[in-house]
C-alpha cells in the first residue's frame, strides 16, 4: 500500500471558523482498505459492475484544434452556447453500446435537446454572461469511442458542428449505468480511517495512473491518497498531511491527486475506501 500527495488545486467550497480535522496515515487506512477489497470479491455487485457501462473519460470530446482563441475557450468553460438552427426532433431513441471485445449493451439515447442542455448552461446574469457564445450550426446523431471500465467502447453521441471548426464537438448521448449498491457500509464523517473521495477525474491512456478529487482543509499541507492494489480491485483512501491543531477557517478544498499504479487499472474495480463504493467520473 502506497500514499500519493497533491498535484494541483481544483476548487473551494464553504467557509466558517473551526479546527480542520486530523491527519490520516497509511497505517490507519490499511484495515479499512483491505475490508473494502475483500467485501467486493465474487459478489453480485461486482458482477453487475462488470456488466454495466461506466465511462472512464469525460462525456464531451472537443473539436480538433479547440480552441481557436481565448474567447472561444471562455465560452466553453462558462458553457455559453447558442443555436443557429433548430435541433432535431425530441423523440428518445434506442441504441447500443458496443465494446471491442464484441459485447454490447442496449441503451436509451438522449435527445439532441437533452444533450445540448448539458452543454449550454449559460446564465444571463451568471459567469460568462458577457462572453461571445459558441454557435452550434448543426446536430446529427453519430458515435464516438470512449474508454470504460470494460475497455474501449463505441457509444452513441450527438455531434454538434460549431461555427469556425472543421470537426464537431461530440457529446456522449447515453447515461452511465446506475452503480450497484456497495456490499460494505460507508464510514461516518470524523473517522480516523480516511475521508471520502470526490470523483474520478481521469485515467491515464496506459492505465498506469488515475486522478481523483481529494479533500482537505485550509490549515494543512494538502491531501494524500493511499492505494491498495489487488487482483480484482484498486482501493483508494483519502487523507491529509501536516494538520495544524490551532484555530482555522472551516473550508473544504478539493484538489486533484494522481495515483500511480503498479500495473494498469484494466477491468479492476476502482473503489473508495471511505464509502466502500466505486469511484465514478464527475461532471
Amino acid at each position: 500500500m502506497r500514499s500519493f500527495a497533491l498535484l494541483g488545486v481544483l476548487c473551494l467550497f464553504t467557509m466558517g471558523s473551526a479546527g480542520c480535522g486530523t491527519t490520516v496515515g497509511a497505517d490507519a487506512a490499511a484495515p479499512r482498505m483491505r475490508q473494502v477489497a475483500d467485501a467486493w470479491k465474487r459478489t453480485e455487485a461486482a458482477r453487475a459492475w462488470r456488466e454495466g457501462y461506466y465511462p472512464l473519460e469525460d462525456a464531451v470530446r472537443l473539436p480538433d484544434g479547440a480552441f481557436h482563441n481565448e474567447a472561444d475557450k471562455l465560452a466553453y468553460l462558462h458553457r455559453n452556447f447558442t443555436l443557429r438552427r433548430a435541433l432535431p426532433g425530441s423523440t428518445a431513441r434506442h441504441g447500443h453500446i458496443r465494446w471491442t471485445s464484441g459485447a454490447s449493451l442496449p441503451a436509451t439515447i438522449m435527445t439532441a435537446r437533452q444533450a445540448y442542455e448539458t452543454l449550454d448552461r449559460g446564465d444571463d446574469d451568471g459567469p460568462g454572461a458577457g462572453d461571445a457564445p459558441l454557435t452550434v450550426t448543426e446536430a446529427v446523431l453519430g458515435t464516438t469511442t470512449l474508454n470504460t471500465s470494460r475497455g474501449p467502447a463505441r457509444v452513441p453521441a450527438w455531434l454538434f458542428t460549431l461555427d469556425g471548426y472543421d470537426t464537431p464537438l461530440k457529446r456522449v448521448a447515453v447515461a452511465p449505468s446506475k452503480p450497484p449498491r456497495a456490499p460494505v457500509r460507508s464510514l461516518s464523517e470524523g473517522t480516523d480511517s480516511g475521508s471520502r473521495l470526490y470523483g474520478l477525474r481521469s485515467v491515464a491512456e496506459d492505465g498506469r495512473s488515475v486522478t481523483v478529487g481529494a479533500a482537505h482543509g485550509a490549515c494543512d499541507d494538502g491531501p494524500t491518497v493511499d492505494v491498495l492494489e489487488t487482483r480484482d480491485s484498486v482501493v483508494l483512501s483519502g487523507g491529509v498531511r501536516g494538520v495544524d491543531d490551532g484555530p482555522c477557517t472551516m473550508q473544504l478544498l478539493v484538489d486533484p491527486v494522481t495515483v500511480r499504479l503498479d500495473r494498469p487499472l484494466g477491468g479492476r474495480l476502482l473503489l473508495d475506501a471511505f464509502t466502500g463504493a466505486p469511484v465514478t467520473m464527475t461532471g
